[in-house]
């Protein structure tokens, strides 16, 4: 693979980096969601620490909300960047190469996957994919 290729692979992966990002801060909110509902209150007669938060739950409900509004800021990002993708994609002259390089950078589908869908073995997969790559137009600002 040439150095053209590599920055077209890049380019095109960075959806797929997106969309990971999004889908870890997910997982966050998950577990402050979890942590929010444990977070009770014991009845004691005995005197509690001075130290301790007692502003856990509050804590919890601001980290989630400003994680949600991270998420809806990737999630713009990820639109923008999947319309700038597919406009690359239509470049490419070769329409099996279109859909290998839609299947593998906008569904994020596995090389066997592809092959089997294509009806291919995954070397051939790979050619159709190498040659695509190539009519692959990196912007300028993503280089």
């Amino acid at each position: 693979m040439n150095k053209q290729q590599i920055a077209a692979k890049n380019y095109l992966m960075r959806a797929y980096r997106i969309d990971n990002r999004i889908n870890s801060k997910l997982d966050q909110i998950a577990a402050l969601n979890d942590l929010a509902t444990r977070a009770t209150s014991n009845i004691s007669d005995m005197p509690g620490s001075p130290n301790r938060n007692i502003h856990k739950l509050e804590d919890a409900i601001v980290r989630i909300v400003d994680l949600q509004n991270e998420i809806g800021s990737d999630v713009n990002s990820l639109l923008e960047i999947k319309s700038q993708i597919v406009e690359s994609i239509k470049q490419v002259t070769d329409p099996e190469g279109q859909v290998v390089l839609e299947e593998r950078y906008l569904c994020y589908a596995k090389w066997e996957d592809i092959a089997s869908e294509l009806g291919y073995t995954v070397r051939q997969i790979f050619r159709v994919h190498d040659a695509a790559l190539k009519e692959i137009v990196v912007p300028e600002s993503c280089q």
